[in-house]
């Protein structure tokens, strides 16, 4: 339904030391690099990151967050340990989340701008 969505940062150069170790784990890459944007997916770019001069301030009230599949919950662990090693915050610690249904293992950071990101896996194990 989505094809990609964009979102304004302060310093792509930070924002590309964060994604680009975040989202590896979960194989996706830059695709696109240019002075004042990324993209970042698999095959296609479905993440686009500008250098805005007004980025959306952070607001952990809003309920606005960013989650991308990852294949195994190792994935989600080492999304979470590269993203709080290249300047993210932990937002939710790598595990199962049973109110959200039996098998929903997720990760939740916070990137140098203050986006709320989260990484899934629903596999069984």
């Amino acid at each position: 339904m989505i094809n990609h969505v964009s979102i304004g940062v302060a310093d792509v150069a930070r924002s590309k030391a964060f994604y680009d170790a975040a989202l590896k784990p979960l194989g996706y890459t830059c695709l696109s690099a240019g002075e004042t944007s990324l993209g970042y997916g698999k095959g296609s770019v479905a993440l686009w990151i500008g250098q805005a001069k007004k980025p959306v301030k952070p607001d952990p009230a809003s309920g606005l967050h960013f989650c991308f599949d990852a294949a195994t919950r190792k994935g989600v662990d080492a999304f979470h340990k590269a993203a709080i090693a290249n300047g993210g915050s932990d937002n939710g610690k790598p595990g199962l989340r049973k109110d959200y249904d039996p098998t929903y293992y997720a990760a939740f950071v916070i990137d140098p701008d203050g986006y709320r990101i989260e990484a899934y896996c629903g596999a069984a194990e």
